[in-house]
């Protein structure tokens, strides 16, 4: 779990922030997300699937943009 060390004279709002940052930094909320509600494997699989396709264009687009 990440934590801020803070002082007497840290504002609140900086500390909020930074721990926001470091919460999104270590995934933390996006395994949350992810665990919110049970996926099935099945359509666990599609995810995988579709996002796996989503990066092969998203590289080959790139690959055509470059000389």
């Amino acid at each position: 779990m990440p934590e801020i060390h803070l002082e007497d004279t840290d504002r609140l709002d900086w500390a909020l922030k930074s721990f926001k940052k470091k919460m999104q930094k270590s995934g933390i909320l996006a395994a949350l997300r992810r665990k919110r509600y049970y996926t099935k494997p099945s359509a666990a699989r599609q995810l995988k699937s579709k996002a796996a396709q989503r990066a092969r264009h998203k590289a080959a687009a790139r690959a055509r943009r470059s000389p």
